[in-house]
């Protein structure tokens, strides 16, 4: 039996949440069954694209130009030709749209995958007359929650009962503790301090001000508790402003950004996530692979991760007393904190292991002859 030749399209592969499924994805399918590459509409690829190159994978990459680039479309056509491809992958709206028309009159199926789309199309004439016609002749649409499956349905009038849901999938963490020791004692974190903590890059949408916010009346109840925030970006000036303000430059660390932040995680008590908006975070489900306890906002695919009342607390968007108000719950129940940590890798195992997530799309892909 010949293998399924299955392409992937995407942006690039930076270091982000889809590059990680994508990587995912190709390191956990059959090799005897699938030969898989990766086809990027922007350069560079980034680390992740130069690591798997390295690693023998074929990545092809070009730039595409300003605005809708026609020239683009004929250069996946040619691609899907050249070599033979059975089954384009496309992930995100825009590489959706050129797969789509790159692969119509070919032999090559079309799978699109949205791994989070929150806001409304601009254009309402594509939204009522172009995306219908893309899904009809694409084979399959996946979103990586029940949020993402509903904002295509609202945003982007695509139907219901196309498009499935398949979370996203990552690989367990492991975590050397030795190495976790010696970070506890190069931030100079007290034995038996409360560590709450939280890894994202320092963007509005993650609303880290709410979390200090939230953080500054916790204190109030545990005054030597902790605050790592892991991660960097645009918004690291006005979160040390808004620390300054509030007074916490003693209780808030700010290491930077870790390509490898599990014994940050490890040293943490309970994760927190106060996105505005969310997909889902491939950093909440390395904390539930670690048994940690969670405390989210109900943006976006929170919810859907984070089981409120069983493996964390789900609460308003955007409300710091409610925050702060979930976190000291936990804090003041060490019973509940370490029942909710057990639940959270049960939880993570069944739903969100990579395993998951390869079985389901590898079903797909073993539809292509039909």
């Amino acid at each position: 039996m010949s293998k399924t030749s299955i392409l992937h399209l995407t942006y690039d592969m930076r270091i982000g949440g889809t590059e990680m499924v994508i990587k995912n994805l190709i390191e956990g399918s059959d090799s005897d069954l699938f030969d898989m590459s990766i086809f990027c509409i922007e350069t560079p690829i980034g680390p992740w694209g130069i690591e798997m190159q390295n690693a023998g994978l074929a990545i092809t990459a070009t730039a595409r130009k300003p605005g809708f680039d026609i020239s683009l479309i004929f250069a996946i056509r040619k691609h899907l030709k050249v070599n033979n491809i059975d089954l384009l992958h496309c992930h995100q709206y825009s590489p959706w749209v050129y797969s789509v028309l790159a692969a119509f009159g070919t032999k090559t199926n079309v799978i699109f995958t949205e791994h989070g789309r929150f806001y409304p199309d601009s254009s309402n004439w594509k939204r009522k007359l172009i995306n219908p016609w893309l899904a009809r002749i694409t084979k399959h649409i996946t979103a990586i929650s029940q949020a993402t499956k509903q904002a295509l349905v609202d945003f982007e009038n695509l139907p219901k009962e196309r498009i499935e849901v398949i979370y996203n999938g990552i690989q367990p963490l492991n975590v050397d503790p030795v190495k976790t020791l010696e970070l506890k004692q190069k931030l100079k974190i007290p034995d038996n301090s409360l560590v709450l903590g939280t890894i994202a890059r320092l963007d509005p949408i993650k609303n880290h001000k709410m979390m200090l916010d939230a953080f500054l009346l916790v204190l109030k109840a545990h005054p030597d508790a902790l605050l790592v925030i892991v991660g960097d970006g645009e918004e690291r000036e006005k979160i040390n402003k808004h620390i300054q303000t509030l007074g916490l430059e003693k209780n808030v660390l700010m290491p930077g950004y870790d390509p490898q932040p599990q014994h940050y995680l490890a040293l943490m008590d309970i994760f927190l996530l106060s996105s505005l908006s969310e997909g889902t975070s491939m950093t909440l489900l390395e904390a539930m692979s670690l048994s940690k306890p969670c405390v989210v906002t109900d943006a976006g695919g929170n919810k859907e991760v984070i089981a409120d009342g069983e493996n964390g607390i789900v609460t308003t968007n955007d409300d710091a007393i409610e925050f702060s108000q979930a976190i000291l719950k936990l804090v003041n129940d060490k019973v509940l904190l370490n029942q909710y940590g057990a639940a959270s890798q049960k939880r993570f195992s069944r739903l969100f292991d990579v395993s998951v997530m390869v079985k389901r799309l590898t079903n797909l892909y073993e539809e292509r002859q039909s």
